[in-house]
């Protein structure tokens, strides 16, 4: 037993900003950006929370699915950039729609969405939840660095999310992890603690080595989608869409050349809403599910990779 979705959503602040808004007050330009990124703007939160907009997109699912919101039994969440460590962010957005049930979260960055289907499907699995809400939020520009314009110029905010019951549309999955700080971080303040040692500690914002990076989330696409298709027995073309984490327009690229699957399957949206991290594979299946692109039976790779260093892959059936 595993799952099956019943309604999507997704949020994204009303704060719209473009590579020119951004070239005010960093060394970029819109054609450095388009060329080496693929964004061409990207919405920024300025007043509210991941819960907030976590809270949104969960409110559309839910109308989305036609479940009564007292039917859920569980929220599972994926961020990086909840505004608090304590009270989780998953158990605000529990308090915003004003449900009773079991509320956590899940931090495999960029990953964590993939990260969290595979525990719901653990929780149907057990038969411990009849409906779910599964959520991706984040507000990155919360914790980007604005005078680095090799990660600024890249994020994005905004939430998605998916209402699932109990079903057998989750196929098979692929997870990998590489504990590694180097390539893909962030920081937390690290208080005044007398006892603390100063001086090895990273600064609360995020960093990455855009070159390793790079090469890290093209083999992760390759190898997982490679890995999932292979072992249940299919072809490319068994496959409706491939609905990437959406970091970066060349890395979608490069990746779809070495796999040899054109550019069409693709689903990408990465040039409207930049990296929105965890919330960037929920929010795409939003806008496939709301443009009528997706029907019941269509097979679906989910790949996803991020800090940690951590890369997964889901194959979902509609």
């Amino acid at each position: 037993m595993s799952f099956r979705v019943l309604g999507t959503g997704s949020y994204a602040p009303p704060k719209v900003v473009t590579n020119d808004d951004l070239s005010q007050f960093l060394d970029t330009s819109d054609d450095w950006i388009r060329q080496r990124v693929g964004v061409k703007e990207r919405h920024f939160s300025v007043n509210e929370t991941a819960a907030d907009m976590a809270a949104k997109a969960a409110s559309t699912a839910i109308e989305n699915s036609g479940v009564n919101p007292e039917e859920i039994d569980l929220i599972l969440l994926a961020t990086i950039s909840g505004e608090s460590q304590v009270p989780s962010t998953a158990c605000m957005v529990q308090g915003l729609l004003g449900l009773n049930c079991m509320a956590l979260e899940v931090n495999a960055a960029c990953s964590a969405f993939d990260f969290a289907l595979e525990t719901v499907a653990g929780y149907f699995a057990r038969g411990k939840v009849r409906k779910a809400l599964v959520i991706g939020a984040e507000r990155m520009s919360r914790i980007l660095d604005f005078t680095d314009r090799g990660t600024a110029v890249i994020f994005g905010d905004g939430a998605g999310a998916l209402v699932l019951e109990a079903g057998e549309n989750y196929i098979d999955s692929v997870f990998y992890v590489q504990g590694d700080d180097e390539v893909i971080g962030c920081g937390l303040p690290v208080g005044n603690s007398p006892y603390y040692e100063r001086g090895q500690e990273k600064k609360p914002l995020a960093y990455m080595d855009g070159q390793a990076t790079f090469k890290f989330a093209v083999n992760a696409i390759v190898n997982d989608c490679n890995e999932l298709v292979r072992r249940n027995g299919l072809t490319y073309d068994d496959i409706a869409y491939i609905v990437p984490h959406q970091a970066n327009m060349r890395i979608i690229d490069f990746a779809s050349r070495k796999l040899k699957v054109p550019m069409e399957k693709f689903s990408v949206n990465i040039d409207r809403f930049g990296n929105t991290s965890s919330a960037s594979i929920p929010m795409m299946l939003d806008e496939l599910n709301r443009a009528g692109k997706l029907k019941r039976g269509d097979l679906l790779l989910l790949p996803a990779f991020g800090g940690g260093l951590a890369s997964a892959c889901c194959l979902l059936k509609w």
